[in-house]
């Protein structure tokens, strides 16, 4: 029998038959608009949501991204993680063609066109394209692609979880400066979380070299001892978490220390330095800290109970602080202007 060879489309019937592979998953159903410099315009239509096959951050990984939330109409603390995107593009060696505010610009309009009212977004900035080979080509000009999209509340995810099981990974750590780099290179992190999965836990917990607790696969840890301390790692070896630094600035402990925390009922002082294993496994409360799990208490690690293996006061009381801060009056709060492009999904 002769082999029936593949088919050959054109650009028209290419686009039909994305948008019919569309129409039929359930994801794209949550993908509600992207921002491309490829085309340097917005689209509500996830079958043009698409990034060249020669960006350099789609065949070599050469790409940092981050996130903001959508509350209410307003994004969450913008600036901040604007300012970390340009960090990591700065130590990928990604020259940046756009100011921060032009970025920041884009993301409040591409979220504005979404219309939506409560969801995430995601944002890369790329070496650009121009060729398959190990380093960017030399004329490749940046890419910068933005995603406004929902996350439906039975996924089975661990986003907003009332509480974590958690194992020590034992997936290598990323060492600095790769772990301190918001980069698009996920793998140890993907497989980090899959080991969990795969042991019936729900995140994994990475201790580094030196024996001292290091973060998750993509949140922060924190822990409180019996003395009442807040202790967070630093973030030398770890990155530096958008949500629980803003945690440690509603504390009064930006600065990396507040020795008599008045806040939160149960924390004495919080500190941003080394924890050994030895204490964080003796810790009254451990939590996990980030855009996604906010703070989420793990109520056990490698099969032994934290507490009385419930969430305990403080993580739920840290949980509550920093989901008012998503709202009025909060200063770390920007009302996106729908009345740009649509009237906001109600």
């Amino acid at each position: 029998m002769a082999r029936v060879p593949t088919s050959l489309v054109d650009a028209r019937e290419a686009y039909a038959r994305m948008e019919a592979a569309r129409a039929s998953s359930r994801a794209t159903r949550h993908l509600c608009a992207m921002y491309s410099s490829a085309i340097g315009a917005i689209t509500t239509d996830a079958s043009a949501m698409v990034i060249p096959i020669d960006d350099h951050m789609v065949h070599r990984g050469h790409g940092v991204f981050d996130t903001a939330i959508i509350r209410s109409g307003s994004m969450y603390q913008l600036h901040p993680h604007v300012e970390r995107i340009a960090r990591s593009a700065q130590g990928a060696r990604i020259s940046l063609p756009w100011k921060k505010d032009e970025l920041a610009n884009i993301v409040m309009d591409t979220a504005a066109a979404s219309g939506v009212r409560d969801g995430y977004v995601r944002y890369w900035i790329t070496a650009g394209g121009g060729g398959f080979g190990l380093a960017p080509e030399a004329n490749a000009h940046p890419g910068f692609y933005c995603v406004v999209y929902t996350v439906p509340a039975t996924n089975g995810s661990t986003v907003e979880a009332p509480c974590i099981r958690a194992i020590t990974s034992t997936v290598p750590m990323k060492p600095p400066p790769f772990s301190t780099i918001k980069s698009n290179n996920y793998l140890p992190n993907v497989l980090h979380l899959m080991e969990a999965m795969d042991k019936g836990c729900d995140q994994g917990i990475w201790i580094d070299e030196e024996g001292h607790l290091g973060e998750g696969p993509n949140m922060n840890v924190a822990v409180l001892t019996e003395e009442g301390d807040l202790l967070v790692p630093p973030f030398d070896k770890v990155l530096a978490g958008i949500t629980v630094i803003r945690v440690l600035e509603l504390l009064g402990a930006g600065s990396g220390v507040n020795e008599n925390v008045t806040i939160v009922p149960g924390i004495r002082r919080a500190y941003v330095r080394p924890v050994p294993e030895h204490v964080a496994r003796q810790a009254k409360e451990i939590m996990m800290i980030g855009s996604g799990v906010k703070v989420t208490a793990v109520v056990e690690w490698d099969g032994k109970a934290i507490g009385d293996g419930n969430p305990g006061p403080v993580a739920l009381a840290l949980e509550k602080l920093i989901e008012n801060d998503k709202y009025p009056p909060s200063a770390e709060i920007e009302p996106i202007s729908y009345d740009l492009y649509c009237e906001p999904n109600k």
